[in-house]
C-alpha cells in the first residue's frame, strides 16, 4: 500500500531524505523511529504530498503521490503531531467541511459524523467552538476526521501528543483493530515502547538514511547485548553530531 523507490529530497546544500525505499503492505502497522532530524518528518510530508521529491518517487495505493495526487489522496488519512484546526468552527462543522473536501455523500453523513466523534469520546463537543478544545480533544477530532472518508492507508505522526493514558489506550486499540482489517499504518513516534508494542515491523532512519528494517525481534537481535527497544535504538543512532532537519 505504501512503496517508495529512490526518494530523496534536498533544501538546498542539505540532504534530509537520501534514496528511501521501502515497501509496506495491506494490513501492516509500520513504526518509523529516529532522533530529531533524521528525516521522519520530511518522510511523512512526501508520503502525503506536502512536499516534492527532489528525486524518486511515494506511490500509496500503487498511485504515484506526485503524478496522480488525486487518486493518491483518496486513499489516504493524515493526522499531523499538531493538527491545523478552524477555531472558528465546532467540532460538529469541522466533520462536515472535511466531508466536503472528499465530496462524501450526504446519506448517512450525519451518523457517521456522530459515530466517529463518539469513538474518540468527544461527542460531548460536537457543538463547541474548536477554539474551545484542549491539545487532547483536538487531537482527538482530527483521528475522527481522518477516518471518515473510509481511508485504506493512514499516516499518524506523533499521535499521542497531548493524549492521557485513557486516551491513548483507546487510539491503540482503535488503530489494531482497523488493521486487522485491512487497514495500512504508518507512524512516527519517539514513544518506543508503543512502537515495541504495537508494530509489525519498524524502520530506523538517521541522518536521512534508513539503516534498518525488521520486525521488533529482528531489530532487538541487531544489539550488541540483548535490550529492550530503546536500548537497540540509542545504540544504532548513536551519533557525537546532532542533525537538524530543515523545516519545509
Amino acid at each position: 500500500m505504501i512503496r517508495t523507490a529512490g526518494l530523496t529530497k534536498r533544501f538546498g546544500d542539505k540532504v534530509a531524505l537520501h534514496g528511501l525505499d521501502l515497501w509496506i503492505g495491506r494490513g501492516e502497522l509500520f513504526c518509523f523511529l529516529g532522533p530529531n532530524g533524521a528525516g521522519k518528518t520530511t518522510t511523512i510530508k512526501l508520503l502525503t504530498g506536502l512536499l516534492r521529491p527532489t528525486a524518486g518517487r511515494a506511490l500509496v495505493g500503487g498511485h504515484d503521490v506526485v503524478r496522480q495526487p488525486i487518486e493518491a489522496k483518496r486513499l489516504l488519512g493524515y493526522v499531523p503531531d499538531r493538527p491545523f484546526l478552524y477555531d472558528k468552527l465546532t467540532g460538529g462543522e469541522f466533520m462536515r467541511f472535511v466531508a466536503g473536501l472528499y465530496r462524501l455523500p450526504e446519506a448517512g453523513l450525519a451518523q457517521r459524523c456522530r459515530e466517529l466523534l463518539e469513538r474518540y469520546e468527544i461527542g460531548h463537543a460536537t457543538d463547541q467552538l474548536i477554539e474551545s478544545y484542549s491539545h487532547g480533544m483536538r487531537q482527538k477530532l482530527s483521528f475522527a476526521a481522518c477516518f471518515l472518508h473510509h481511508p485504506q492507508v493512514v499516516v499518524v505522526d506523533e499521535p499521542w501528543v497531548g493524549l492521557d493514558p485513557r486516551s491513548i489506550r483507546a487510539v491503540k486499540d482503535d488503530l489494531k483493530e482497523r488493521t486487522r482489517n485491512g487497514l495500512t499504518v504508518f507512524m512516527s513516534t519517539h514513544t518506543l515502547a508503543i512502537a515495541e508494542e504495537m508494530a509489525d515491523r519498524i524502520g530506523i532512519i538517521h541522518r536521512g538514511r534508513l539503516l534498518h528494517v525488521g520486525t521488533v525481534p529482528e531489530i532487538k537481535a541487531l544489539a550488541s547485548h540483548p535490550g529492550s527497544l530503546e536500548d537497540v535504538f540509542l545504540e544504532l543512532t548513536r551519533d557525537d553530531e546532532p542533525a537538524v532537519e530543515p523545516a519545509a
